[in-house]
């Protein structure tokens, strides 16, 4: 039984489940759903919703459809979480069913140049939309540099293309390693770098100006 192992894992007295999994690495987590544990897939969704949709946003610019595709990623997940390789690290499986959502929403968007335009459209009319990471503690003029330097980053973000946006999302905004943004995008590491690299200098381009 799961609740079993977990407790062979983490043997404190008074502990529930939920907090028992919580303190498990991915891994053990994953073993626990495996074996029987629903509420497991609750822990890995709690884990990874929030940094998917961040992701899934910058890459395609809809929060609203972001929100979609993290639903879709988990359902995929639920579903085909038995054939997931263990020797492999389990957010770079999640990240790379993530990426590939959102690059077929990218593709299939493009052929429509209706659905096209009504993104770019509710973005522009989409002024009040919350931004993470937001400090509340912050003095009003400080919390307004950090939204208007928040912004100017998205909107900078949103002018690399496709592939360059993809890697410069996930190694600086999401902080992957080179090995993982290589497994994700399904590119060789130099593939990766050479990217990477041009990603920067394109970003740098774009955003200097407005800092001036």
């Amino acid at each position: 039984m799961a609740d079993l192992a977990l407790k062979a894992r983490v043997a404190l007295p008074g502990v529930t489940v939920r907090e028992q999994l919580h303190s498990l690495d991915d891994s053990d987590v994953v073993n626990a759903f495996l074996a029987g544990e629903e509420r497991a897939f609750q822990e890995l969704v709690e884990r990874y919703q929030t940094r998917l949709l961040n992701f899934i946003y910058r890459t395609i610019g809809d929060r609203e459809r972001g929100e979609d595709l993290v639903q879709e990623v988990f359902i995929r997940v639920y579903r085909h979480l038995h054939r997931f390789d263990q020797s492999k690290k389990f957010s770079t499986w999640i990240y790379t069913i993530a990426s590939n959502l959102a690059k077929n929403e990218l593709r299939n968007r493009s052929r429509n140049p209706l659905i096209f335009f009504q993104t770019i459209k509710k973005n522009w009319q989409d002024e009040e939309r919350p931004l993470q990471f937001e400090d509340p503690l912050s003095r009003p003029d400080d919390l307004y540099r950090k939204r208007h330097l928040r912004q100017l980053v998205e909107s900078s973000v949103d002018k690399l293309p496709e592939h360059h946006r993809q890697v410069f999302v996930l190694r600086e905004l999401e902080g992957k390693s080179y090995e993982e943004i290589a497994e994700i995008t399904n590119c060789n590491l130099g593939t990766v770098k050479s990217r990477l690299n041009r990603a920067r200098n394109s970003f740098a381009a774009i955003i200097e100006p407005a800092l001036k």
